[in-house]
């Protein structure tokens, strides 16, 4: 199976719970448990060729610019993660089904399982940062949504803050650690970055680099200082927890550490800062989970601490940590996701997961006793189960470290004992002891659902205790490989001999158990003394960064456009000299132009309509049409530059949007009021006015400037034809090389007009209705409103207005026009109509709605562009060809008209939209207007064929 089609099979997953949760909760769930095995299915299939040291690889071009490609890659540790993500996903999936209530939406958990399954493979699958980075993000919302599944809960909403909160910023700052490495290995492909060992660690910004990604690792895994999150995330349901921060979400850290520990390993700065801080984790997780009363809470500072352990022994840097890393991966996996799910299954049953309020369980629920005893012992290091093998490699491997050996091994020794107080704590407080009466509910062994998959789990926790090789020895070897990036020979086995990890093991194991004896007066000790609380100092943190945010945005965004627009004005003009003065513009070589008498007039209209602008502009109507006199005397310049397709668009679009202004006006007060002091209008003018020199100086220096790169125009120019089929550059540019662009630009046009016809019907409801009704015009009327001679040039004037945007459309490949200039001129056109002849006449003869055609545009522009990948070519990539009918000329058709062909339909139907909601606005304040005698509304008499 393809590795992108197993990455693919858990989202398709996701997308069942919803169309199938009315056929019931079974079938919901089987439909998850299928694919989630068929996936697991596809990645074990290729274990014989990972064994024999092969890489599955898959490449798909995405967007190839940027290096941002859809590479897959298995490898041994992708082998390793994949199945411990959809191993234990598909006995979640079965647990959660008996576990959750009746009252819990099952439908909406598996979506948010399954994309979250989704996510964690599309991670250990990539083979591009690019990719990783989007799975990465999308693990930190899944699992936002996840953690916060039981939404009625405040303690659930929290910790689904926190975790997205402390995770988004470590993901955050490893993205820009990651673009750093993809930027000094020259490649962002994970597979080339690997080869790139020695230009990665001899680069200066390794260390910034290494410093960005283990910040996302180690947010993500829940090292120290950011483990806090972790427990708080236990608000969620036990499925929840047993499946994200035991196997998947918090070992992602582990696997980002260990993909890249080939390039950023055996360095002083990779061994202290990753080593130590795995250290302290370990210790300080070991620590917390020996107080805490919760069942939950202290499997969660216990996997903190074990992810500590994996950490530091990755942070060791040596083959046989890395050995030891891989396999503790594994066996915590197998008894931490069992112990979570007994937990859930005892909270379920006996209705709480308070330590103080258990006891005696062993025999009021033996099979729940059994699993949760085995796996505790495992955690604890006892063996012959596999967390004493594993436990026994890390002690091991600390007394191998090259530098603070001695630290190294005391503090992991106190750890180790720490955890066995805490895993012995937990069997004999919960299960032993006194059968109680107090129980909130009756205590008993469930049905084969729940038990199921933590039984399976302690099946493989002895197994692989006893068989370590035969069991799990050929997947460390493979997972140890591709984190080395040397072939590995793991030699497991449940007795190395008589050695100081023996010893060191010896005494946590007497001392954890000591610990038990006495954890009453510690437990004393501990409630009476002053500590740190993580969760208040996040609180205080947060809460401290949103006053300090509102105290800035409120002084800076007061609501004030002018202030707004001076402060970016001023921001770009010091941007733009800081760039000036530390720079060299170089030379201006190029020789100055003549100036001709009438684009020497032409300039000093525009300056003299741009100064009258801003000396009369609080004359609405006297402003608006200074302004379409810069517009007009603008592609009036277009054309003297040879231009004539902007002149022609330039001009079509000053006349419909004076028409539309127009009408708004219609509705404002026809003069603005003074609402600003002298003295604020002269700092106005001022920072306009340096606005103005700076981009002049600018424009001088660019226009004069003798530049020795390359301009994009001579490609476009040479490529226009061959490349798009067309000769006019300026239509090739819009609907081929920049389409996509252009498709961006008249979705946005649509949408524009879309929310202008919602605002239209909001305001034609309620109180606003009413005060158009109300609404008396300010100055008398003309007595005819739609005059005679007007009427009849603009029908004339239709059929043969359609027939030159028609004209204009086919031209406008190779000569100027195209589809936005027709749609133009087809809409200046269609409000001719509603000028002359009136909202009433116009509608009744409009046979297709204006929101039709903008989704049709929208549409055909799409179609066109996706036509493009049945040919195996990148999106709206166009073809044309020569075509020759009878009694015609050879012709030319380009797939490019339907792009165009769309945008046309999204110019019309947007433009049209707008004047439609403004002629209702008019037509509602003017409903209840009293009209003089020769107010004669001819739309009336024409629809009866008056004329």
């Amino acid at each position: 199976m393809s590795p992108v089609l197993i990455a693919m099979l858990p989202f398709i997953g996701a997308l069942l719970p919803g169309l199938l949760i009315r056929s019931g909760r079974d079938v919901a769930a089987t439909a998850c448990g299928t694919t989630t095995f068929l996936a697991l299915l596809g990645l074990v299939l290729h274990t014989p060729a990972i064994l024999n040291g092969e890489v599955i690889t898959a490449h798909i071009e995405w967007l190839p610019l940027i290096q941002l490609n859809a590479n897959f890659r298995i490898d041994g540790l992708s082998l390793l993660f994949g199945i411990l993500i959809l191993g234990i996903g598909l006995l979640i999936i079965i647990f959660a089904r008996f576990y959750l209530s009746r009252q819990d939406p099952i439908g909406k958990f598996y979506t948010y399982l399954m994309l979250f399954q989704g996510a964690m493979m599309g991670i250990v699958l990539s083979d591009n940062i690019l990719l990783l980075l989007i799975f990465w993000e999308l693990t930190s919302l899944s699992s936002f949504l996840l953690i916060g599944y039981w939404r009625h809960l405040p303690a659930g909403r929290q910790g689904a803050r926190m975790a997205l909160t402390v995770t988004g910023m470590g993901g955050l700052a490893m993205i820009a650690g990651m673009l750093i490495l993809g930027n000094i290995a020259g490649s962002y492909d994970i597979s080339g970055i690997l080869q790139a060992k020695e230009a990665i660690q001899a680069s200066p910004y390794y260390l910034p680099a290494l410093i960005l990604i283990l910040i996302g690792a180690f947010t993500k895994s829940a090292q120290f200082p950011f483990h806090f999150w972790l427990p708080h995330a236990m608000a969620a349901p036990t499925p929840v927890s047993a499946y994200l921060h035991s196997a998947t979400m918090v070992k992602a850290g582990l696997f980002l550490m260990a993909r890249l520990w080939p390039v950023l390993s055996g360095t002083p700065e990779w061994f202290w800062i990753v080593s130590v801080t795995g250290l302290i984790t370990m210790l300080v997780g070991a620590f917390i989970a020996l107080f805490k009363d919760d069942l939950k809470a202290v499997l969660a500072f216990s996997t903190v601490s074990h992810l500590g352990l994996v950490t530091m022994l990755l942070g060791f840097g040596t083959e046989a940590a890395a050995i030891a890393a891989m396999f503790h991966i594994i066996n915590h996996a197998t008894f931490k996701a069992a112990l979570f799910m007994t937990a859930g299954i005892i909270d379920h049953e006996a209705g709480t997961r308070s330590i103080a309020r258990l006891g005696g369980l062993r025999k009021l629920m033996p099979i729940t006793f059994a699993i949760g005893t085995i796996a505790a012992l495992s955690m604890a290091g006892i063996p012959p189960l596999n967390g004493f093998i594993s436990k026994e490699m890390m002690l091991y491997e600390t007394t191998h470290v090259e530098h603070a050996r001695q630290a190294f091994m005391v503090i992991a020794t106190i750890a180790a004992l720490f955890s066995v107080g805490y895993s012995f704590r937990l069997i004999f407080q919960v299960f032993f002891g006194p059968v109680r009466n107090d129980y909130p509910h009756k205590p008993h062994d469930p049905g084969f659902g729940m038990w199921f998959g933590p039984g399976l789990l302690v099946v493989l926790v002895i197994l692989i205790g006893l068989f370590p090789n035969t069991m799990a020895g050929w997947l460390v070897d493979a997972s140890a490989t591709a984190t080395t990036g040397v072939a590995q020979h793991a030699h497991l086995s449940l007795w190395h001999g008589m050695n100081a990890a023996v010893i060191m093991s010896i005494i946590a194991t007497i001392g954890g158990a000591m610990l038990v004896i006495q954890h009453r007066p510690l437990l004393a000790a501990w409630n009476a003394a002053p500590r740190p609380e993580a969760k208040s100092i996040f609180d205080a943190a947060v809460l401290f960064l949103v006053r300090g945010a509102r105290a800035i945005t409120d002084n800076l965004n007061t609501g004030s456009m002018p202030r707004a627009l001076a402060a970016f004005t001023l921001a770009t003009i010091f941007c733009g000299a800081l760039a000036w003065f530390s720079g060299h513009p170089g030379p201006a070589d190029r020789p100055m132009l003549p100036i001709y008498p009438v684009p020497f007039i032409n300039w000093l209209l525009i300056l003299t309509a741009t100064a009258c602008m801003v000396t009369f502009h609080r004359i609405r109507v006297l402003a608006l049409i200074l302004i379409s006199i810069v517009g007009l005397m603008t592609s009036a310049f277009f054309a003297y530059f040879s231009a004539p397709d902007l002149a022609l668009t330039q001009a079509s679009v000053e006349v419909v949007t004076v028409v539309l202004l127009l009408l708004a006006l219609n509705f404002l007060p026809k003069r603005t009021a003074v609402e600003t002091p002298v003295v604020r209008r002269s700092w106005d003018a001022f920072i306009a006015t340096l606005g103005g020199v700076a981009f002049g100086a600018l424009t001088y220096v660019i226009l004069r400037g003798d530049f020795t790169l390359p301009s994009i125009s001579g490609y476009m120019l040479e490529n226009s034809y061959k490349g798009g089929g067309g000769t006019n550059v300026v239509n090739v540019i819009l609907v081929d090389f920049r389409g996509y662009d252009t498709f961006g630009e008249i979705t946005v046009l649509g949408i524009a007009a879309l929310a202008i016809f919602a605002l239209t019907q909001t305001l034609l409801q309620g109180n606003s209705s009413k005060r158009l009704r109300n609404w008396k015009h300010t100055q008398s009327r003309a007595g005819d409103r739609h005059p005679l001679m007007l009427v009849i040039i603009t029908r004339v004037l239709l059929p043969i207005s359609l027939v030159v945007g028609l004209y204009i459309f086919l031209r406008g490949h190779n000569l100027p026009g195209g589809g936005f200039v027709a749609g133009l001129v087809v809409s200046i056109a269609l409000v001719m109509q509603y000028m002359a002849s009136g909202y009433a006449w116009a509608q009744e003869r409009r046979y297709i709605p204006y929101h039709v055609l903008i989704g049709a545009g929208v549409v055909a522009a799409g179609v066109t562009g996706i036509g493009a990948w049945f040919v195996a070519k990148p999106f709206l990539t166009s073809a044309f060809g020569y075509v020759k009918l009878p009694f015609l000329e050879k012709f030319e058709l380009a797939t490019a008209m339907g792009f165009d062909l769309g945008v046309f339909l999204c110019v019309v139907g947007a433009v049209m939209l707008m004047l439609n909601s403004l002629s209702r606005i008019a037509r509602h304040a003017g409903s209840t207007v009293n009209r003089k005698p020769m107010d004669i509304d001819l739309s009336d008499e024409q629809s009866k064929g008056a004329h």
